[in-house]
């Protein structure tokens, strides 16, 4: 089949990867313009431009769709279909319907939960039990249109947003490369319940500071769904203290929230939490450091029970 495919980040890169190895056609690839990062805010290209790139598949990064001032060059490429995953924009009318078979999308969530930005994220946040992606033919909403196929994965208890991005991400590669092989024969298109639907936005580096005074779970997703970005954090006598992996514990303390009711090398660090449950916190990270063990961070920078983290 003859494909445009519109993606920009990680998460869109599985899929265009299968979509090569299944043989399709891959007309082109359309991503957002390269962008500064870094600490020299080096320009560079997103993900998909660059698997893109090495496969010698011709790439555009246009700014805007408006106008019709993308309509020559999509009439030109004579997509039979165009897949979109991930791509950041919202497509005029005369894109979705320029393709003979559509735009279909994969969506990093069981639509019609979860539309919008970040679904992944959102889903560790909210300690949900259960993740998945769907393929869905577009419209001019967000997220809003007919859903073509579903696919369900269950969410481990201390699953990090990283580690379910990761898996949805093959997930949605392979349930693409299944719709696509279904598209000619057609299957049912199911319209959303939009009495069901639920928006989510981007993530802020606003939102990383624990809340102690919250229940441990509540500690405990919010440490999970923040990695990799933004990273959850606390203070320790002021200052930062990145935290990027907890434990659910039997434990309970009737301590005021943030106790540190044991920090040892061995055993690791325990704070208590709102609801009076203790939370174990089995990885951190210091200012200008890496990544490291609890254990390994309280060898070098002792802390004594009854300090109060958050201060």
């Amino acid at each position: 089949m003859r494909i445009v495919y519109m993606g920009t980040p990680d998460f869109a890169v599985a899929s265009l990867e299968r979509l090569i190895a299944d043989g399709h056609d891959i007309a082109a690839v359309f991503t957002q313009p390269d962008k500064p990062q870094g600490r020299k805010m080096k320009l560079t290209p997103p993900p998909v431009k660059q698997v893109a790139l090495t496969h010698h598949i011709p790439v555009y990064q246009p700014e805007t769709f408006k106008n019709e001032s993308q309509l020559p060059l999509l009439r030109e490429l004579a997509p039979e279909v165009i897949v979109v995953v991930a791509y950041g924009k919202l497509l005029p009318q005369y894109v979705l319907e320029l393709p003979k078979y559509g735009c279909i999308n994969v969506h990093g969530s069981l639509l019609p939960k979860y539309r919008g930005a970040a679904p992944v994220q959102w889903m560790v946040l909210n300690g949900e039990t259960t993740a998945g992606v769907t393929t869905m033919y577009m419209d001019r909403g967000l997220d809003t249109g007919d859903i073509l196929l579903t696919r369900e994965t269950a969410v481990g208890e201390n699953e990090t947003a990283g580690e379910l991005f990761d898996r949805l991400a093959a997930l949605g590669a392979d349930l693409i490369s299944e719709t696509l092989s279904r598209l000619p024969q057609g299957i049912a298109r199911t319209p959303q319940d939009d009495s069901q639907s639920t928006y989510v936005s981007v993530l802020d580096k606003s939102m990383a500071v624990i809340d102690w005074t919250q229940p441990a779970q509540q500690v405990h997703n919010r440490i999970r769904g923040l990695d990799p970005w933004p990273v959850a954090l606390t203070t320790r006598g002021g200052v930062r203290l990145k935290l990027f992996q907890s434990r659910m514990t039997d434990r309970s303390a009737q301590v005021p929230a943030g106790t540190v009711v044991e920090a040892d090398a061995k055993t690791g660090l325990f704070v208590a939490c709102g609801d009076g449950r203790v939370l174990q916190i089995t990885e951190v990270q210091m200012v200008g450091k890496k990544r490291m063990p609890a254990g390994d961070y309280l060898r070098g920078h002792a802390m004594q029970p009854g300090t109060i983290l958050g201060d």
